[in-house]
């Protein structure tokens, strides 16, 4: 029987670069190599597509970032030669964040005609824009925190930013994943220093209300008929659960499964199925939540549609406390892609 020709597509343009490589890493290590042919496909940061041979070599070595010869190339269009001649049948994205999350990918594979893991472009792009998903997930009735939205052209052109929001607030670039950007503030002061860090990294800018609670992550996995993983916590080794805290500090706690009634475990998992299908979401989400202390209400916090997919990350280690081990989820999320 012949070999699946599966890509796999890793690093970009996308701060989140160097979580893309360990993620891609990591599938290339675990897939059954009996069932699929694996051609990995690496993005510099630039936006250039490396040669399969290139490709292989960074993927086979320890560098944190796609490094390119600009010199073997006019323009990044002219990269895309190598990547196009490429017999592939099937891709994989792990590109987290911006250029590889938002739709801008998946649309450029539906030009293709290739099937792929994950969501497509309209949940690609509701799942990325923390706002827009916000929106939506508002529209179906789904709970959620106080958060307010300032854009670029306020933040240079009014003189004096006012929020109605309660101290402390978190302050987030509207487009971006792995708490990158994101600084929490208590009070007027601390407010523009945030805003310039978030605008660094996009041109709309979230702030959500800051609440004592538990932090809970829970995967879900199906296209028309999706379930849910058993939920997980986190337990941050620092004041919040900052990009330093997920893939730095060894102290950051996983606690799986999250020490929950029987019934918050079925309220959160009812109500990670209803966001997935709240953005029609495809293959594989992981949906994140806060259980706020003072009432022990459960509130939708963000969905992440190509969550860090290391055989560490919460994601899969989530469906191996539910029963289905990494290289099982691989050919689950490829059986996925394949039926959508």
């Amino acid at each position: 029987m012949s070999k699946l020709k599966v890509g796999l597509i890793f690093g970009g343009k996308s701060a989140e670069h160097e979580v893309s490589l360990m993620s891609a890493r990591s599938v290339m290590e675990n897939a059954n190599k009996e069932k699929y042919e694996l051609f990995p496909v690496a993005i510099s940061r630039e936006g250039y597509w490396l040669s399969r041979e290139e490709s292989e070599k960074v993927i086979n070595s320890k560098c944190t970032e796609v490094k390119v010869n600009k010199n073997k190339y006019n323009n990044i269009g002219e990269s895309l030669k190598d990547f196009l001649n490429l017999d592939i049948e099937l891709l994989f994205p792990l590109i987290h964040g911006p250029f590889g999350e938002d739709g801008r990918l998946q649309g450029f594979f539906e030009m293709l005609n290739k099937p792929y893991v994950g969501a497509d472009v309209l949940a690609s792009a509701l799942g990325m824009d923390n706002v827009k998903m916000k929106e939506v997930l508002a529209y179906h009735g789904l709970p959620q925190i106080d958060y307010e939205v300032i854009n670029y052209y306020q933040y240079q052109n009014e003189d004096d930013i006012c929020i109605d929001l309660d101290y402390p607030c978190f302050v987030k670039p509207a487009n971006m994943g792995s708490s990158i950007g994101i600084t929490k503030i208590n009070s007027d002061e601390e407010l523009d220093i945030a805003l310039k860090e978030a605008f660094a990294y996009d041109s709309k800018v979230l702030i959500e209300e800051g609440i004592e609670c538990r932090e809970i992550e829970c995967s879900v996995l199906g296209n028309y008929e999706a379930k849910a993983s058993l939920p997980g916590e986190i337990k941050p080794a620092h004041e919040f659960y900052d990009y330093k805290a997920k893939y730095l500090d060894k102290s950051t706690r996983l606690i799986i499964p999250a020490q929950l009634s029987d019934e918050k475990i079925a309220e959160v998992q009812d109500l990670a199925i209803d966001a997935f299908e709240a953005v029609n979401c495809r293959g594989f989400a992981r949906i994140d939540f806060f259980i706020r202390n003072e009432d022990n209400k459960l509130l939708v916090n963000e969905i992440n549609t190509i969550p860090g997919f290391t055989e560490y990350s919460m994601y899969p280690k989530l469906w191996e406390a539910t029963g289905i081990k990494y290289r099982e989820l691989i050919d689950k999320l490829i059986e996925l892609a394949r039926e959508k």
